[in-house]
C-alpha cells in the first residue's frame, strides 16, 4: 500500500475534468468518480479505470477491507435494475459492467487529495501532469423531451387498486425523461456536481456510454463485518419546511414501510439479533428537495460474500415496494419502460476500505448514440393523489433537466 500526499488539487469536478482530457488524448480508459460523502472522504477518483461488461453475479466480488483512512483503489461498477417492463424492451447499455483499479485520488473531509495504491506502486507522470495543468473546459448540452404523464397517472392508479385490494401495501412507481445529448457526459456530471453537490454522486464511463449519477441515497456500505443502509422516502421541495414532512402522515408510513423492508433484507444474512435502526425519520435536504432519511444497520459474518449481502438486498427496498417481490412483478406490469441503471446501483469495492454502493436514483444513463434516460419516481401508498406524485417526479427531476415548470405544463 501506498499513500501520498498532493496537497490541494482543486475540486473533485476540476480533477475528474483534467483525467477526463489526458486519457482522451492518450487512448487510455476514461476516470472513474465517486464525489459527496464516499468512505469518509469528499471524493475518490480512479485516474483510468476500463469498466467492462460483467456477470451480475460477479459485480463487487471484493473481500471487503475495514479501514476508515484510505481506499487504496478496487472495483468499480454498476448493477442495473433487474427487471424488463411492460413493453418488453431490451436493455439500452450494458445489464452489469466494471473494472479494477490500482490506484485513486482521494479527496479527504480537509480539502486535501492524497495518492493511493493498493499495490505500492508510484503515481504514473501523466496522472502528475494531468493535475498540474488547467482543467480542460467543455460542455454538455441535452436536450429533454417531456415524459409520459397520461403512462404514469395510469401506473399510480394501478398501483392505488392494487393497494385497494391488498395486492401490496406501497410501491415505487416510475417515469423517464429521454434527451438527445451534445457534448461529452464527463462536462454533464462535473458541471452537476460543483452545482448541486449530491451526497452520493458517481461516475463511470466506456465504450458502452457512461453514468452520471446525481443520488443523495446510501444503499449499503459494508466496513468489515459492519453494514449500514440508509433508505430514502418522503419528499417535499426545499421551499417547504422541514417540519412539513415530519407531520405528512404519507411521508412517515412510506418511510416505516421501507425501513422494515431494509431491516428483513439484512436480517436474511445478518447475525441475529444485530439489526438496529439508530435513525429514524431524520430529514435531510438533497439537491431541490427535503427527503425523509432512516438508517438502518447489522452485523454480518466476516466471511459472508458480497454476493450473498447482494442477493439478500438488491434491488433496493427504497426503489421497490411490500412486498417486494410481488411489487416487483406488479412494476414491471405498470412501467412502459425498462428502468435501466436507474433504480439500481453504482459503487466501489475496496479491499481497505470496504464497499459501499448508491442508490442509483437521479441518474443519468447516457449511450453511444447520443441518447440519455434520466428515471424518476415515488412511492405510492393509500394516500397517494396522483397529480401530487407526479409533481414530486418533477421536484426530483429539476435541478437535473432544469425545466421543472415546462414539464409541469404536461399536466395541465
Amino acid at each position: 500500500m501506498r499513500i501520498e500526499r498532493l496537497g490541494d488539487g482543486g475540486t473533485a469536478a476540476d480533477v475528474l475534468r483534467s483525467l477526463a482530457g489526458a486519457t482522451g488524448r492518450l487512448g487510455l480508459p476514461p476516470p472513474a468518480a465517486f464525489v459527496g460523502d464516499w468512505f469518509g472522504s469528499a471524493a475518490v477518483v480512479a485516474p483510468s479505470v476500463a469498466v467492462l461488461p460483467t456477470d451480475p453475479a460477479d459485480a463487487f466480488a471484493v473481500a471487503p477491507g475495514a479501514r476508515s483512512d484510505a481506499v487504496g483503489g478496487g472495483w468499480i461498477g454498476y448493477l442495473s435494475y433487474p427487471d424488463a417492463a411492460a413493453d418488453g424492451g431490451g436493455p439500452r447499455i450494458l445489464e452489469a459492467a466494471g473494472g479494477w483499479t490500482d490506484c485513486a485520488l482521494r479527496l479527504d473531509a480537509d480539502g486535501c487529495w492524497w495518492y493511493e495504491s493498493v499495490s505500492g506502486a508510484t503515481m504514473q507522470p501523466w496522472v502528475s501532469a494531468a493535475l498540474a495543468a488547467p482543467p480542460p473546459r467543455g460542455v454538455c448540452d441535452i436536450d429533454w423531451n417531456e415524459p409520459d404523464f397520461a403512462a404514469h397517472q395510469a401506473g399510480v392508479l394501478d398501483c392505488l387498486a392494487a393497494i385497494g385490494a391488498g395486492e401490496c401495501y406501497q410501491a415505487c412507481v416510475c417515469t423517464q425523461f429521454t434527451g438527445a445529448v451534445t457534448g461529452s457526459p464527463v462536462n454533464f456530471f462535473a458541471d452537476a456536481v460543483a452545482r448541486t453537490a449530491p451526497a452520493r454522486a458517481a461516475y463511470l464511463a466506456g465504450d458502452w456510454g457512461a453514468v452520471a449519477s446525481l443520488s443523495p441515497e446510501l444503499f449499503l456500505r459494508r466496513n468489515g463485518t459492519q453494514v449500514t443502509s440508509s433508505p430514502i422516502k418522503g419528499t417535499l421541495p426545499l421551499h417547504a419546511t422541514p417540519a412539513q414532512l415530519r407531520a405528512s402522515v404519507k411521508d412517515v408510513a412510506e418511510n416505516i414501510m421501507i425501513v422494515d423492508l431494509v431491516r428483513n433484507d439484512l436480517g436474511r444474512v445478518a447475525n441475529t439479533g444485530t439489526v438496529t435502526v439508530p435513525e429514524l425519520l431524520a430529514v435531510h435536504a438533497a439537491p431541490g428537495v427535503w427527503h425523509l432519511v432512516s438508517t438502518v444497520c447489522a452485523t454480518v459474518p466476516a466471511d459472508l460474500p458480497t454476493a450473498a449481502l447482494l442477493s439478500a438486498a438488491f434491488p433496493p427496498a427504497s426503489v421497490t415496494g411490500t412486498p417486494k417481490t410481488h411489487a416487483r412483478k406488479l412494476l414491471s406490469q405498470w412501467e412502459p419502460h425498462r428502468r435501466g441503471v436507474y433504480c439500481g446501483s453504482v459503487g466501489m469495492a475496496s479491499p481497505i476500505a470496504g464497499t459501499e454502493l448508491n442508490v442509483a436514483i437521479r441518474t443519468v444513463e447516457f449511450d453511444t448514440d447520443g441518447g440519455a434516460v434520466l428515471g424518476v419516481g415515488g412511492g405510492i401508498t393509500a394516500d397517494s393523489d396522483p397529480l401530487a406524485e407526479w409533481q414530486e417526479c418533477l421536484h426530483k427531476a429539476a435541478t437535473i433537466v432544469g425545466h421543472e415548470s415546462r414539464a409541469r405544463s404536461t399536466a395541465s
